[in-house]
């Protein structure tokens, strides 16, 4: 577990590490880079690299935080990977089901096995469950998430590649858009921001602006046409020391 600088986020836990390109967005991957750094310091759990790995010990985790808290499940893997169990799966949403006080954001690429586990999994409402859009060619991926159970259900369009077009958003409760960052960092253009964030307003979904991006994210920021977008879903229950909308 970490405190984390993911804007949409409080902290990180991290049950699973590890995992493999799926789809164009996971080309200049921000885990794998970090995964290979945490293996040239010694981290236990990163001795196998980026390879698939599940641990154990780390299910506890949350169990032991008194304050309530936001927390991004697995920043460094994805829940419904192919090779994370079915049985371990269901632990971390054991886990997440006692830890009733926190507020657990899960977000995979593949949409296809969480809708056919989501009927295997308990649903607590602290369980919020979202998707990666990263071009209109895999908004399919938000159609699935629409049959899932959530309590909140959200989209990350990141890293916005291309323009996406008209959304049905309906079942959608948070949309949250941000460039592409790092080495190799590509475009993000304004307009497909903009699309987004009106369409969001239009069909009443809470819209988060999380950064530009590129080569250097901190200089570019996250203000779109002159204030921060941190919205959060009217459905969200708990207390969160999230950014506000200005």
């Amino acid at each position: 577990m970490s405190k984390s600088s993911i804007e949409w986020t409080e902290n990180t836990w991290n049950p699973v590490t590890g995992c493999t390109k799926l789809s164009t967005g996971c080309l200049h991957c921000y885990a794998e880079r970090m995964a290979k750094r945490l293996k040239a310091m010694g981290q236990p759990n990163y001795q196998d690299g980026f390879s698939v790995r599940c641990h154990e010990r780390m299910l506890s985790v949350p169990l032991k935080w008194k304050k309530p808290r936001t927390v991004f499940v697995n920043s460094m893997s994805d829940l419904f990977h192919a090779e994370v169990p079915e049985d371990f799966i269901g632990k971390v949403f054991s886990v997440m089901n006692q830890a009733t006080r926190h507020r657990f954001q899960v977000l995979t690429k593949r949409a296809e096995r969480l809708v056919d586990l989501a009927p295997t999994l308990n649903w607590t409402p602290n369980i919020w469950m979202g998707v990666t859009v990263e071009t209109a060619d895999y908004l399919d991926r938000m159609e699935l998430l629409k049959s899932v159970p959530a309590n909140v259900r959200f989209v990350s369009f990141e890293p916005l590649i291309g323009p996406l077009g008209n959304l049905d958003l309906s079942g959608i409760d948070w949309g949250i858009v941000g460039g592409e960052s790092g080495p190799g960092a590509r475009p993000m253009r304004p307009e497909w921001v903009r699309d987004i964030r009106d369409q969001c307003r239009s069909q009443g979904v809470a819209f988060f602006f999380k950064q530009w991006g590129g080569v250097n994210k901190k200089k570019a920021g996250r203000t779109l046409d002159g204030r921060i977008w941190g919205e959060l879903p009217e459905a969200s229950n708990l207390p969160v020391a999230l950014p506000k909308a200005s």
